[in-house]
Order: structure tokens, then C-alpha cells, then sequence
């Protein structure tokens, strides 16, 4: 099943059964707002803090994905998740009570990708019936690890992007879907040399670029095979430095591209200056609005690119850049 240098052709592609998304208040008066599963008013989601929180939405999207599936919690083999926070702890206590092996994954922004490719492989490979892939990512918790906790009250740079509070979640299976998954594309670390933690969308955009250009060359195809190339989170700042490395290499997506972060807030009523980020960004917009396009065969081919800036607080206060990662998962209707 081998294509390419960084590829996969699946032979027999496992097939999405089912997806869920769980977001919060500011992501439900986003423009996708009435097409989430749930949306939680508290930012709190009930618990004691910004980590206990987006645990429980992780927890929900799973067991909502599971639920919309209807195979049964005892038939998933395997999880696949990952989250932002130090040690995945979202994923570890988000998990815990599901009772199903668990994979922690981190890829910073682009797990939702790594998460739908190693699930992927392991349907395939007839290693599992089914499995469930998730990630999640909340504001607060973001923040708090990466940046200032929100009780400073810092101002953000017009580069910044608005971590999406919500957590995605999907089954993948042998059979049982409308949607498959036919292809993915590994992505490489690929470092520029961005050193600015506020400006995520430079520092991912040239391991995007590498991505979607491997993929269109392992397998052959030129940009208007997919009728979507979807990166994860690269917002409005990211967004021009991907179309114009592409179209350094002779390839010109611009028709087909679209990103996350830019669909899932209105950056000019909701003031999240480059649009939205995080693990829950593309996987929230997979579940709310990408899979169900397809669905209705709006859409037949998508090249799904989600898209992670690997910061670290600790190699960032030692002076690192920070490198930034893409996988590429090609579904098909």
C-alpha cells in the first residue's frame, strides 16, 4: 500500500461510521454553530479547572461519537487521542473511564491528522474493526500552558490565533460509512526558523506546503483532483504564506483551499484577529461540517490537512524556534 515517498494507498479504506463535535460558547455563535453536537455554555464545562474541563469535552465528543455509531463501546479496540497539554493529560483523564486501549498522541494541532492516519492504518491492516480517533483543545488551558493565564489580561498581537475550545471525535470501521478514508500522506517536521509563539500560522504554513505537495506528487494528482485542500488552523496569516510557497513550486491551491481556523469563528464580529486554533479546531470542523458536505456530496474529494506548531514553553524559553508538522488524510465520498 506504499505511494510515494511519504504515502499510503489503502486497498481496502476503512470508512468513517460516525463523528462528533463538543465546543464551547464562543464557538457555538461562530458560523457553525448550529452544526455541532454540543455546545457547552460553561467554560468550565462543570469542573474545577481549564484541564478538568476539557477532559470532560473530550470524554462527551467520544462517547457521542460512539453512541451516533451504534456498534458498541465493547467493539472499539482502540483509541487514538491526543490533546495540548504537558503529558496529554486531557486524553489520560478525558479516556480513563471508557475502558478501551488507549494510544496518547502528540502532534500539537495537526493530532487530529496523526490520530485519523495511525487509526486508519490499523483498520486497514485488519488490526481492529473499529477504532475511535479524538482530539481536544480548550482556551484556558492553552493559555495557562503556553502563553499568560487569562487573569493577566495580556493583549494579543493581530498574528495570534483563538485556541478552539471543543474537542472531535470519530469512528473509523471496516464498514459502515458513506466516507472513506482512501489515502494518507505523512507529514516531516519542517523547521523556518519562526520564533514568534504569537504568529502559530507562519510557523506551520511551510510544513503544510510540504505536505500538500508531497501528496499531490506521490500520488500522481494535480490540486483540482480534491474538490477541498482543508489545512487545520493556519488562519488568515498562515493562509497567504502556504498559497505562495506552493506557488513557488508550480502548484496553485488557491481554489481549493479553505482552513478551520477561518470557518469555524467570524473574525471580524469575534475579534479572534487570525481566526482559530488548537487540537478541537480541525477536529471539531471534520465532525460539524467537512464529513456532513460530504455527506451530501457537496463535496466528493477532500484533501484533509490538519496542521500543528510544535511549541514547547520549555525549548521556547531556551531560545528554539518552533518547527511545525502536517499530515494529509484524502477522503472520498
Amino acid at each position: 500500500m506504499k505511494q510515494g515517498k511519504a504515502s499510503i494507498r489503502f486497498e481496502q479504506p476503512p470508512e468513517v461510521v460516525a463523528a462528533a463535535s463538543v465546543v464551547g460558547k464562543k464557538e457555538g455563535e461562530g458560523p457553525l454553530g448550529a452544526c455541532f453536537d454540543e455546545i457547552e455554555q460553561d467554560p468550565m464545562a462543570g469542573q474545577d479547572n481549564w484541564e478538568a474541563a476539557e477532559s470532560e469535552l473530550q470524554k462527551r465528543a467520544a462517547e457521542t461519537a460512539i453512541r451516533k455509531a451504534a456498534v458498541g463501546k465493547s467493539r472499539i479496540r482502540y483509541i487514538f487521542a491526543g490533546d495540548l497539554l504537558g503529558q496529554g493529560i486531557a486524553t489520560s483523564f478525558g479516556m480513563a473511564g471508557l475502558g478501551i486501549p488507549v494510544f496518547g498522541l502528540y502532534g500539537a494541532c495537526s493530532t487530529m491528522g496523526e490520530s485519523l492516519h495511525l487509526g486508519a492504518m490499523t483498520v486497514a491492516g485488519n488490526c481492529a474493526e473499529y477504532v475511535l480517533c479524538a482530539t481536544s483543545s480548550h482556551f484556558g488551558s492553552a493559555e495557562k500552558q503556553f502563553r499568560f493565564p487569562l487573569e493577566y489580561g495580556n493583549q494579543r498581537p493581530l498574528s495570534a490565533t483563538w485556541t478552539v475550545t471543543g474537542a472531535g471525535a470519530v469512528v473509523l470501521g471496516r464498514q459502515g460509512g458513506t466516507v472513506r478514508i482512501t489515502g494518507a500522506t505523512a507529514g516531516k517536521i519542517v523547521d523556518y526558523g519562526i520564533k514568534d509563539s504569537m504568529n502559530m500560522g507562519a510557523a506551520m504554513a511551510p510544513a503544510a506546503a510540504d505536505t500538500i505537495y508531497r501528496n499531490l506528487v506521490d500520488f500522481g494528482l494535480e490540486p483540482g483532483y480534491y474538490d477541498k485542500i482543508i489545512t487545520g488552523d493556519l488562519g488568515t496569516v498562515g493562509k497567504e504564506i502556504l498559497l505562495q510557497l506552493l506557488k513557488d513550486k508550480n502548484m496553485d491551491i488557491e481554489k481549493q483551499h479553505m482552513d478551520c481556523g477561518l470557518e469555524i469563528y467570524d473574525n471580524e464580529k469575534q475579534d479572534t484577529h487570525a481566526g482559530g486554533s488548537g487540537c478541537g479546531c480541525s477536529a471539531t470542523v471534520l465532525a460539524a461540517m467537512i464529513l456532513p458536505q460530504m455527506e451530501k456530496r457537496k463535496w466528493r474529494r477532500v484533501l484533509f490537512v490538519p496542521t500543528g506548531a510544535l511549541l514547547s514553553t520549555v525549548s521556547f524559553n531556551e531560545g528554539q524556534s518552533v518547527p511545525g508538522i502536517a499530515h494529509g488524510i484524502s477522503l472520498e465520498y
